[in-house]
């Protein structure tokens, strides 16, 4: 029966889990102490290893980031940029509309308050920058560790071939061991929802199935909406025929691989019937499914504000602004890993002083309703890909 159930893929793992997990709670819930173990392992390991896989990620991304000497090559990036900002503002006004809650194990100290001023904002913002890089790593302050790894990366842009080479084997070597804990996350899950369920009761349904229903919606509203306006803005005709073709062709088998890196050859071939400049395809694609990240985008801000209402922190509109910068810039550095997003959580988190401990747990959260949601994240991610490679083509014919 174990030889059967690990020859499942991970997403069929995770949902028996969930599904023994609820039993557990219901059936027998003088179990459930004895399981939350697992979940305290899984959320620490997910703590460990989150501020090294931001590091290393971003630094050798940018160290061996080459631009193309395709003209249409920045257009195709302002439109992420422009589009990753928008989701991560519709994430926020989604929030606002529909404020979700969560169920975390918060110490009955915490006083925790938002930032209330944009001069504030900004000093905190500094001074976590200029962090000492050790200290930012040990602490998992995720915006100094950004600020480094930035920094370190644009600096070894200029190291020779055999450097880059190295930090590219590093990047690899990390993600090789964020995909052994991710491998656990079914493990780590039956513990966390046989643990919340027992404790909080099926309420906690209630509670994710809203949060979901956030996350998805705003998803399928950047998709057929803020995408659609993007487009028909750059080509001046209707965009959804392209919209569509690209959601069917390559969102839906992005819904099943759950990764951006594999969707590229589907991206790729689509692009190449779609008469894209094969110059063009062959840079901004690959180059989409690096730093193009809508989805995550709003993975990070509808999680992120679902633990500021949690914990009752206030927040002003300029706040939820330099949150949904914060969030665009963070997506930028998910990982090509399923539920690579969510390990940014903690960086968007910092800007309103939640801890990482806090934060993991959302973390923990995002794995239980990962099944639908990184897949709805990753058909958005990649689809934007192609689709925003093909109009600024189109655009420029």
């Amino acid at each position: 029966m174990f030889s059967a159930l690990m020859r499942l893929s991970l997403v069929s793992q995770i949902i028996i889990a969930i599904i023994l997990g609820i039993g557990v709670a219901v059936l027998f819930p003088n179990l459930a102490p004895y399981l939350s173990l697992l979940g305290d392992l899984f959320i620490k390991a997910l703590k460990s290893v989150a501020p090294v896989l931001v590091f290393v990620l971003v630094l050798s991304s940018i160290a061996n980031f080459k631009v193309g000497h395709s003209a249409n090559i920045k257009p195709i990036m302002l439109m992420y940029a422009v589009g990753m900002l928008l989701a991560a503002l519709s994430a926020v006004v989604a929030s606002m509309l529909f404020p979700s809650t969560l169920f975390l194990d918060v110490p009955a100290q915490a006083d925790l308050q938002a930032p209330g001023s944009l001069v504030q904002i900004l000093k905190n913002l500094l001074l976590s920058f200029v962090a000492n890089p050790v200290v930012a790593i040990s602490e998992a302050n995720f915006i100094g560790i950004l600020a480094w790894a930035v920094a370190l990366g644009a600096a070894f842009r200029h190291a020779s071939d055999s450097t880059k080479t190295f930090l590219t084997d590093a990047a690899t070597a990390v993600n090789q061991v964020i995909r052994l804990v991710i491998n656990f996350a079914p493990v780590g899950i039956f513990g966390l929802v046989a643990v919340t369920f027992a404790e909080a009761g099926l309420s906690t349904l209630e509670s994710y199935a809203q949060l979901l229903a956030v996350l998805i919606g705003t998803m399928f509203f950047v998709a057929l909406v803020v995408n659609p306006m993007m487009v028909a803005f750059v080509t001046r005709t209707n965009p959804y025929p392209l919209v569509f073709q690209c959601l069917r062709e390559s969102g839906i088998t992005a819904f099943f691989t759950r990764s951006s890196a594999a969707n590229i050859p589907v991206n790729l071939d689509l692009a190449k019937r779609l008469g894209v400049n094969e110059s063009t395809a062959s840079v901004a694609i690959p180059l989409g499914a690096t730093i193009n990240m809508a989805g995550a985008a709003v993975t990070i801000t509808v999680l992120t504000l679902a633990t500021v209402n949690t914990l009752g922190i206030s927040v002003n509109f300029t706040t939820m602004l330099v949150l949904s910068v914060l969030a665009t810039i963070s997506a930028c550095g998910a990982s090509g890993v399923a539920g690579g997003s969510l390990l940014l959580i903690p960086v968007a988190c910092g800007l309103f002083g939640i801890s990482s401990d806090i934060a993991m747990q959302v973390v923990a959260i995002g794995m239980v309703i990962s099944v639908l949601q990184d897949s709805t994240e990753t058909a958005l991610n990649s689809s934007t890909d192609v689709l925003f490679t093909a109009a600024v083509d189109r655009s420029l014919d």
